[in-house]
Parts: C-alpha cells; structure tokens; sequence
C-alpha cells in the first residue's frame, strides 16, 4: 500500500473530526465569499492581491473561534489559476490552523469526470484537498459515487 493510502486509511471520518472541532471551538462555519463589492468595502481591489488579503484576514479572524470555513470556490475561480493559487493558499494555512475546510464548490457530473472532481476536492495531498466539498446530485444520486467512494476512503 503507498503511504498517501496508509495516511488515508488512519485519519479519521469528517465527522469525528468536526465532532472535535465543534467540542474545542463551537458550531461556527463561516463562509468565505469574497464577492466583488465586499472586497471593495474592505477597500481591496478585484484582483488575486485582494483576494489573498481578504480570505487570510477572514481566516486570521474567525479561526480561532470556528470549527470550519468554508470557501465559495467560484469567487476564486472567477480569477483564474491565479485564484485558485488564493485558495491552495486558504485551504494549507486553515489546516495549519487545525480549522477544518468545506469548498464550497456544488460539483455533480458523471463517470470520469466525476471522479476527476473527487479526486480534486477530496484525494489525500491534492493542491486543492478540503476536509469536504459540496456536490449536487443532479444527474441522479449515483453520479456522485466516485465522490461518496474517495470520503470514504479518506475520512
């Protein structure tokens, strides 16, 4: 077995976790959604700049008082690689924080590409890995199988 999948089959579920987090620091879950005009009443600029300077801010802020934060991945993705860069950035500083991540990210499709998702959102150190993902079963319950199989592999 590779040692990403003896990491995997150690950690604990998502919501043994949580159960934790919720205990040390309450039920908070704060959503991360710098939308354009809230980044300019923080008087920060659209841009992959004010982005960063928002999301570390709110996180520096909220982190030790939430048990998640969970990221709208579209206002990160609205910036390119850029942002998502912003967001690889948001998700390893939450973790060093013990805050667990949630993206936001409402993914749903089928076959490959489904499991192309999961493995993004989910697989043990991908870029962009999260504790959890939001996903949407609109073409049927079983297209997010691939998704539902990777969380449970990897807690």
């Amino acid at each position: 077995m590779p040692p990403e999948a003896d990491a995997a089959a150690s950690r604990a579920p998502f919501g043994e976790r949580l159960a934790v987090a919720r205990a040390a620091r309450g039920s908070l879950c704060v959503g991360i959604d710098p939308h354009p005009a809230l980044l300019g009443a923080w008087g920060l600029e659209d841009s992959p700049g004010g982005l960063e300077r928002f999301s570390l801010a709110v996180l520096d802020a909220v982190g030790p008082v939430a048990a998640a934060v969970k990221p709208q991945v579209a206002l990160y993705e609205r910036h390119g690689a850029r942002g998502l860069a912003v967001l690889e950035t948001l998700l390893v500083r939450a973790a060093e924080a013990d805050v667990l991540t949630i993206a936001d990210a409402k993914r749903g499709d089928i076959g490959s590409t489904m499991q192309a998702y999961a493995e993004a959102w989910l697989g043990e150190g991908r870029p962009l890995a999260a504790d959890a993902v939001t996903l949407n079963p609109y073409l049927g319950f079983e297209s997010l199988r691939p998704a539902l199989d990777l969380a449970a592999a990897t807690g």
